[in-house]
């Protein structure tokens, strides 16, 4: 399993991860209190702004956004077709922003750091049946398994084009039956350590 941290030693990676966490839940909820394009826009230069201060290479800036690219280009054509052009940018622009935001905090925490935040933040509810640790570990392997995941699906693309499929309605077929087969060997590894 790999972790998407891009060590580095700057004020952005410094800051705690709590911080981190409480600033993309405010940040998340009030960009949709934002009315205005330009705001919105400040807002996604801002955090453009703390992708350099945490020296994170522009080539893996570039790959986040060109990967969202499709989703974000449906969902603004869909917003100018049922709505307007103004609320088409404005859903695009904070749609890149809070995408960007989550990026940053993943590529400058690790998760271990993030892990033991949620673990902190849910031990209140410990007497209510909630599992901190559980929580936790389910945290850190979606956060280590997307990387793995998207190494799966291009060794399926690099497969079927050496077949001579450009492109195939079944490319998640193969996908999903690696991926439940990664899960499967999961999850035998997990009972065999003794966790439910």
């Amino acid at each position: 399993m790999l972790s998407l941290y891009h060590d580095a030693n700057t004020p952005v990676h410094a800051v705690p991860a709590g911080v981190k966490v409480l600033v993309l839940a405010v940040a998340g909820t009030a960009l949709f209190f934002v009315p205005s394009i330009v705001w919105v826009g400040v807002a996604l230069a801002v955090v453009l702004g703390l992708y350099a201060v945490a020296r994170i290479p522009w080539r893996t800036t570039g790959r986040q956004v060109l990967g969202l690219a499709p989703f974000l280009v449906l969902i603004v054509v869909a917003q100018v077709i049922f709505s307007d052009w103004h609320t088409a940018v404005l859903v695009g622009e904070r749609l890149l922003t809070l995408v960007l935001l989550a990026n940053l905090v993943t590529l400058t925490t690790r998760t271990s750091a993030m892990v033991e935040t949620i673990e902190r933040a849910l031990g209140p509810l410990r007497p209510l049946g909630v599992h901190p640790e559980r929580v936790g570990l389910l945290v850190a392997m979606t956060i280590r398994f997307i990387p793995v995941i998207r190494d799966q699906a291009e060794l399926v693309r690099s497969a079927q084009r050496a077949r001579g499929i450009e492109r195939s309605t079944v490319f998640l077929v193969p996908l999903l039956i690696r991926t439940l087969r990664m899960a499967d060997g999961v999850g035998e590894a997990l009972d065999a350590r003794g966790l439910d």
